[in-house]
């Protein structure tokens, strides 16, 4: 079993000590996706393979999840994450509950997301958790007593979103890996950049090409321990015209307001990148264009009529990966 799974406590008793038997049986029975690797790359492709056939044939999915509830803990705002979640259950004909803000729950009492997870669980099969502060979802984890997805942690990870780019790729590409992936922007405080990039260096021949200005680099961590450590090519650039001609695949990010520590910084960096018609004439006529939206002004209007804009097409993808997640987490059987 490839998936992490994290250790549980009594919810019960939290002071009361758990025997190694318990712990071992609950362990067994729950299985957390918290960032990408947690999935093997034949977990990914069985995955990517599921949701294809819901994507083929949705009314084979319809009841499949009949009876269990999904339980949505969004401490920051989201709309498609959000939303995509709760179509997935409930195309899978089960129900929803949750709360979409901080605010709109005990946490602005001072509840613990450790307490939260624990109390949930009473209420709910399955937890998709989305929070500002990097770990939270993990934290959850410990505490649950039934599968927690992260749903985007701070800068940290997205692992559905990394599903859901994944399997867009695969479907305009007809395969992962052997390809020049372009990520252009906020490449430092960018989850879905992050996640993509653990997850894609596992297929042979990735190479990528990292646009992005000077203070938006992607970390240190990711260029060291997972680009240089696995001896993946790799260019980074200030350019995004002068890039776009090698590229297979451009992911477009925003730069995100809410990651900024002040104002000004935001304000000087935020048109960094503009992705327009003009600009795409260097590019490929089978290059794609992700972006993981929201889209502010990043990519031009005018880009959304062009054949190789895909990001659209990928957001209806994300509900079909996230509906094979939770049959895979919930062991639903595949139907007949």
């Amino acid at each position: 079993m490839d998936f992490a799974i994290s250790f549980v406590y009594d919810w019960f008793d939290s002071e009361k000590p758990m025997t190694q038997t318990s712990t071992q049986e609950e362990n067994e029975l729950i299985r957390h996706v918290l960032k990408p690797l947690d999935l093997s790359v034949q977990e990914t492709e069985d995955l990517l393979d599921l949701a294809s056939d819901i994507e083929k044939h949705r009314e084979k999915y319809a009841h499949v999840c009949a009876g269990k509830k999904l339980a949505t803990l969004f401490y920051e705002p989201s709309t498609r994450t959000r939303l995509s979640f709760e179509a997935a259950m409930l195309n899978l004909g089960g129900s929803v509950l949750g709360f979409q803000s901080a605010q709109n729950s005990s946490a602005s009492k001072g509840e613990s997301v450790a307490d939260t997870a624990r109390v949930v669980s009473c209420y709910a099969d399955i937890i998709a958790i989305r929070h500002p502060k990097e770990g939270a979802p993990m934290v959850a984890s410990q505490h649950a007593t039934v599968p927690v997805i992260n749903a985007g942690d701070g800068g940290h990870q997205h692992p559905t979103q990394t599903l859901t780019d994944l399997m867009t790729i695969r479907a305009l590409k007809g395969h992962l890996g052997d390809m020049t992936v372009g990520l252009c922007g906020d490449l430092k405080f960018g989850r879905t950049v992050h996640s993509l990039i653990h997850a894609l260096v596992r297929y042979p021949g990735m190479r990528f090409s990292l646009i992005s200005p000077p203070e938006l680099r992607v970390p240190d961590y990711i260029r060291e321990d997972v680009l240089k450590a696995g001896n993946i090519p790799f260019t980074e650039s200030e350019s995004l015209e002068d890039s776009i001609s090698g590229l297979d695949i451009l992911y477009m990010t925003r730069v995100q307001k809410e990651r900024f520590f002040n104002e000004e910084d935001y304000i000087r960096l935020k048109d960094s990148y503009i992705l327009t018609e003009e600009k795409l004439k260097k590019a490929r006529p089978d290059m794609y264009i992700l972006h993981p939206l929201p889209r502010v002004n990043e990519i031009a209007v005018e880009v959304d009529k062009d054949p190789r804009a895909a990001y659209f097409r990928q957001a209806q993808y994300g509900v079909y990966v996230r509906m094979a997640l939770i049959m895979t987490l919930l062991g639903v059987e595949k139907p007949c």
